[in-house]
């Protein structure tokens, strides 16, 4: 085969193209452990990746409505709109008592086979929306999406699973407390939660956590910790 002479302009030109791709695809691929962070729950900080619920990152979250609203308790405490979409048996009550600002709150319980354009809707205005997908987003659908959000700088949490989720966080040995010996009412929580990173990426952080305790709210279960890491939290 016969050589092709390439011109040092030709050269210079090819590299500065080559280099603004790869600024691109750095730009596309970019870790969201580097994007802001949204106030958080300590709780929640306690086993999410980085410590913080980050923008424009996706979580997911197995089944439990109560891991979600303490997902949602500390941005919107601070004041971040958040959203609710396809959970119709979202519960306002509890949702209050668990400090959500039910005035900054937006709801799409049924927003039928339109899920994917409400969710878009709302990620273009508020800072964190809640997401109980019916079915499997197609991966167009997933990765237009995701750009939406590292566009916006809002964070996803999914009932379920998502493809693109930084964390997947699970509750596992959960006790209640209140009742005495046949009298009483369910009164506390305790929680093993545990966030597994995308891909395995990184040890699963684990923390005991109350879901919510007494008063309603949502901590670290400090009794559960080692006693070297209390005496520092005190």
């Amino acid at each position: 085969m016969a050589a092709v002479a390439v011109s040092p302009a030709e050269r210079d030109g090819a590299a500065q193209r080559v280099a603004e791709l790869q600024s691109r695809i750095r730009g596309m691929q970019a870790t969201t452990l580097e994007s802001p962070a949204l106030p958080t729950a300590p709780a929640i900080a306690a086993v999410l990746p980085g410590g913080a619920l980050r923008q424009g990152a996706a979580y997911s979250i197995d089944g439990s409505s109560t891991l979600a609203m303490a997902v949602l308790a500390g941005p919107s405490q601070s004041g971040v709109w958040c959203g609710v979409v396809g959970v119709p048996d979202f519960g306002m009550e509890a949702a209050a008592r668990f400090g959500i600002d039910l005035e900054r709150l937006v709801l799409v319980p049924d927003p039928g086979a339109q899920w994917l354009t409400a969710t878009a809707a709302l990620v273009d205005v508020l800072g964190v929306v809640l997401l109980r997908p019916p079915g499997r987003a197609s991966d167009g659908d997933v990765a237009r999406l995701s750009a939406r959000l590292r566009q916006r700088g809002t964070a996803l949490v999914v009932l379920g699973d998502w493809p693109t989720s930084e964390a997947r966080l699970s509750i596992s040995r959960s006790e209640w407390s209140g009742l005495g010996s046949g009298h009483g009412y369910l009164t506390a929580r305790t929680a093993t939660v545990t966030a597994t990173g995308r891909l395995g990426a990184g040890r699963p952080r684990s923390a005991r956590l109350w879901l919510p305790d007494g008063a309603q709210a949502f901590r670290v279960d400090e009794t559960a910790m080692p006693p070297r890491l209390q005496a520092v939290s005190a």
